[in-house]
């Protein structure tokens, strides 16, 4: 819901989907601006992150190719991890900050 709320102040139009494919491979939050162009978000209720955290952006990556600009996954933890290319970890405060 938060991810709803930051939307309506955001100078970019985009819209937010839920990911999820018969394979039951999933990504809490896609953001696609008018050019197609999209973020991904898993939210984890945990201060760790493991690389299979990652499973449904990389997923989703691979699908949509260039048009992947980044896969996020939002954790209680404090720091902002590195997972790959265009892929991090960070803590769920950054949506609060500028």
């Amino acid at each position: 819901m938060e991810l709803a709320r930051q939307l309506t102040w955001s100078d970019e139009r985009v819209e937010l989907f839920h990911y999820r494919t018969k394979d039951k491979v999933e990504v809490d939050a896609v953001l696609e601006n008018r050019q197609g162009r999209v973020v991904g978000v898993e939210v984890k209720a945990s201060s760790t992150v493991r690389a299979d955290d990652f499973r449904g952006l990389r997923h989703l990556a691979d699908r949509l190719g260039d048009d992947f600009v980044a896969g996020i996954v939002l954790y209680t933890g404090t720091q902002t991890l590195p997972f790959g290319p265009r892929l991090r970890a960070m803590p769920v405060s950054a949506l609060w900050q500028v």
